[in-house]
């Protein structure tokens, strides 16, 4: 949870405040629309880093815990889906867009299986 709630936070302050430049890394003419879109996407991330921060004492997986493991595998896996697809489809991928494929599908597998697996069962076993 705090390494997603790191990474997550860290896009959220990039994009929030930095929208142009990062526009530029990829090649993007800076206009006003894609800016203020990468800005409410930096408030998205800042907001869903916050909560997996405050919440990274919790056990995940459990049932009341169960919203915030779902809802962190439904954004890693669906982006991861995204991102792997371009860099597919991309005849030359960026190191960028390379490394955030690569975070997000390690971040998806890591939801997927506290999502997916009891953290009952595994802490009673010897």
């Amino acid at each position: 949870m705090a390494s997603s709630a790191i990474f997550m936070g860290l896009m959220g302050i990039a994009l929030s405040f930095m929208p142009n430049e990062i526009l530029k890394i990829f090649n993007q003419a800076p206009n006003t629309t894609m800016a203020l879109i990468l800005q409410l996407a930096g408030a998205l991330y800042f907001g869903m880093a916050m909560t997996n921060w405050f919440a990274k004492s919790v056990l995940i997986g459990g049932i009341y815990s169960k919203p915030l493991s779902i809802g962190n595998f439904a954004h890693f896996f669906i982006a991861g889906i995204a991102l792997i697809k371009y860099s597919l489809n991309s005849n030359k991928p960026t190191g960028y867009i390379i490394t955030l494929t690569i975070l997000y599908s390690v971040f998806a597998v890591l939801f997927g299986y506290v999502s997916f697996t009891n953290p009952l069962k595994k802490q009673n076993n010897p």
